[in-house]
């Protein structure tokens, strides 16, 4: 405990006094107000990295949800090799980021991924280019980031739809309600818990995506796939302006608060709902 508090708290607060102060490369404890956040919000690329994090958020957690159920409603129907089948699943949550990354950025890559392959066969005017295109750049990250979490929510989910008391479900099926019916109107309204949980974690893992960005884009081309944790690396480490990410970083702290406890809150009112 003593550890966690020092290494985890301590060092938020340490991030916060460094907001206040002209840090640059090093930290320099001249305090100076709130010019660091005054500087932050005055800045375009901060803004444009917070939008990004929306394109980036709400379609990766909309598909994770919906593949994720249905891989769980599939595995749910007693199916032979269940077990290998969630392993397969699984198995992609268990590389790290920036293993997932590099694995997405060879087959996005035009030289030698799907492009060249299919090149390969004959097709010479395929064209599979997203990764160096602006616009498309952040709905590669968007699939990387969905392969690699959709095992994981299926696996939530699947333990959600084992929890469901089977008796409801033969009454409806008794009642002449369709399987579709049954989860609709029986099945899914009681998972309700496991839905808010799902969305608690996946909106924590959009917030602190940096690795996977890192190893597919480094935030490119130009900014199009910055995030407000890429613009806090950057101007912390790499442009020499501590103070200003050491502000980004309280802001993205900011973010996660303001998400997660609402969500939080709506869990537990859930829960005590259900009981």
């Amino acid at each position: 405990m003593l550890l966690s508090f020092i290494f985890v708290y301590g060092f938020l607060a340490a991030t916060a006094v460094l907001s206040f102060t002209n840090s640059t490369l090093m930290p320099r404890y001249v305090f100076t107000g709130f010019d660091r956040y005054i500087d932050l919000f005055n800045n375009r690329v901060w803004w444009t990295s917070v939008v990004n994090l929306a394109y980036f958020a709400i379609p990766f957690i909309v598909i994770s949800l919906f593949l994720g159920l249905l891989l769980a409603i599939l595995m749910d129907q007693r199916i032979r090799m269940e077990g290998a089948l969630r392993a397969i699943y699984l198995y992609p949550l268990a590389l790290s980021q920036i293993v997932a990354g590099t694995a997405w950025q060879w087959l996005f890559n035009p030289d030698y991924g799907i492009q060249a392959t299919v090149r390969s066969f004959g097709w010479q005017g395929f064209e599979f280019n997203w990764l160096n295109n602006p616009r498309m750049a952040m709905a590669c990250v968007v699939i990387a980031a969905t392969w690699q979490c959709t095992g994981f929510v299926a696996a939530l989910f699947l333990a959600g739809l084992r929890g469901v008391d089977e008796e409801i479900i033969k009454a409806g099926m008794v009642d002449g309600a369709s399987m579709p019916t049954i989860y609709r109107r029986i099945v899914l309204p009681a998972m309700w818990p496991v839905f808010f949980s799902v969305v608690l974690l996946l909106t924590h893992m959009s917030i602190k995506t940096f690795d996977l960005v890192v190893a597919m884009t480094a935030g490119g081309p130009g900014t199009s796939t910055w995030l407000p944790s890429i613009f806090m690396y950057n101007f912390a480490f790499e442009r020499g302006r501590m103070g200003v990410g050491a502000a980004s970083a309280v802001m993205i702290l900011v973010m996660v608060v303001t998400v997660l406890v609402p969500l939080m809150y709506m869990e537990k009112r859930a829960q005590k709902n259900a009981a």
